[in-house]
């Protein structure tokens, strides 16, 4: 069994309106930064999962997501699965 450090990201989907996001792109327009466009927040989750192989730590990390991190109504999310070590 191995053990492997997850980074999973969850944002708003492209279609769902980004209230937070505009508000602060306002701030950094105010603060008198230009060139920034298209802020988005959102949430940022990690942990580290056992497993047997690489295909049942990525079932097991969608799940999770599909379950509790993340809305699927309103938001979408990706993970980054790093080696991290074994375990006995």
């Amino acid at each position: 069994m191995f053990n492997v450090h997850v980074q999973v990201q969850v944002t708003y989907k492209d279609s769902v309106l980004d209230p937070q996001g505009q508000a602060v792109q306002k701030a950094i327009e105010r603060l008198g930064f230009e060139g920034v466009s298209e802020m988005r927040i959102g949430k940022s989750f990690e942990m580290q999962v056992a497993g047997d192989d690489q295909e049942a730590v990525r079932e097991k990390v969608a799940q999770i997501c599909d379950q509790l991190l993340d809305n699927p109504n309103m938001e979408q999310y990706h993970y980054d699965i790093q080696k991290a070590g074994t375990t006995r």
